[in-house]
């Protein structure tokens, strides 16, 4: 496994790490035994993946990650968790993150983050109060996820942040019309989520409507689809065209396109670390193998060029739910 500097922290993260919604039931993950989950993350352990992220929003994760670990070395693994409480303010950071600490029975986090910031009270207020916990031993690093530009700018008037987690992939690129730049002027670490976009990168569906609802809620399909919100007319061609020119440039050089797609992400300069989803441990050894994938400057110049129409179409906004008239990434 490969290293990376995490932004302006002293963190060396995985440049594959193990994003932890799958290791409980939710939304988009059947539930799992929890057995299951604790072999997983022993796995990752076992590739050099010690890099785990998680949420409270991602059900059981915090407690089964918690106890996947007892009995580390604690200075052996990096966890990463988020706020995510309704308005982010101080005293309500301040509670989640001790609920947090409990459940994952550690006594600090490495990385704080905000996951999606409400705008109910200033950015400021959030992030001060991360720092104060920062302060107090409780947690080491503050980050934020779904954050933009804008907002980055903000909080980073205010505290040091390490690091931004955002959608990225090969049919996501937002991120490389403004926030990417400044996360590498700026010295930010990329996290990516999302890299294989939910099973689309991997080849899971062959056309649009085969796309179950929970998994077609973003821009790329109609608006009019079951579980979306976003209210815009979609890319569902333009999304297809550029799956099926991927698919035949993995198949050309001999990859499946989940690694194709991962290690494309980790060719992007800027990016730190792939927060890769996994529920079994034969999952994780195979996302681990990506960190090693070299692609020649011909495939990446193919890739770009086969998922270049849609990147316009998609445009800048980096939340992937919801338009351009309300976007929650700013």
């Amino acid at each position: 496994m490969q290293y990376r500097k995490l932004g302006n922290s002293p963190l060396q993260v995985p440049v594959v790490s193990l994003g932890t919604m799958s290791v409980a039931p939710g939304l988009m993950h059947s539930a799992i035994d929890e057995s299951q989950s604790t072999a997983t993350v022993h796995a990752a352990l076992d590739c050099g993946i010690n890099f785990f992220d998680t949420a409270p929003a991602y059900g059981e994760s915090e407690v089964r990650l918690g106890r996947a670990l007892a009995g580390r070395r604690r200075d052996s693994f990096l966890i990463a968790t988020k706020a995510g409480g309704a308005t982010l303010g101080a005293a309500e950071i301040a509670a989640d993150c001790e609920a947090s600490l409990a459940r994952l029975n550690c006594e600090y986090i490495d990385l704080y983050q905000i996951h999606w910031h409400k705008h109910v009270v200033p950015l400021s207020e959030s992030v001060l109060a991360m720092q104060k916990l920062v302060e107090q031993g409780k947690v080491r690093h503050i980050g934020i996820c779904n954050t933009g530009p804008i907002d980055l700018a903000e909080a980073m008037k205010h505290v040091t942040i390490v690091s931004d987690q955002v959608v990225y992939n090969l049919i996501s690129r937002a991120a490389e019309f403004s926030l990417l730049p400044m996360c590498r002027e700026r010295n930010v670490g990329l996290l990516c989520y999302s890299p294989i976009a939910q099973g689309l990168l991997a080849g899971r569906y062959k056309t649009a409507a085969d796309v179950p609802a929970e998994r077609a809620r973003s821009r790329h399909f109609n608006g009019k689809r079951p579980m979306s919100r976003h209210g815009e007319d979609g890319c569902e061609t333009e999304t297809f065209a550029a799956i099926n020119k991927i698919a035949q440039i993995a198949a050309d050089v001999n990859l499946s396109m989940s690694a194709l797609s991962s290690a494309w992400l980790l060719h992007q300069p800027g990016v730190t670390t792939i927060l890769a989803g996994a529920s079994t441990p034969a999952q994780v050894q195979a996302n681990a193998a990506t960190a090693d994938v070299k692609l020649s400057a011909e495939t990446l110049k193919k890739l770009d060029e086969a998922t270049t129409a849609l990147k316009q179409k998609m445009g800048p906004n980096l939340d992937m739910w919801q338009g351009n008239n309300d976007s929650r990434v700013r």
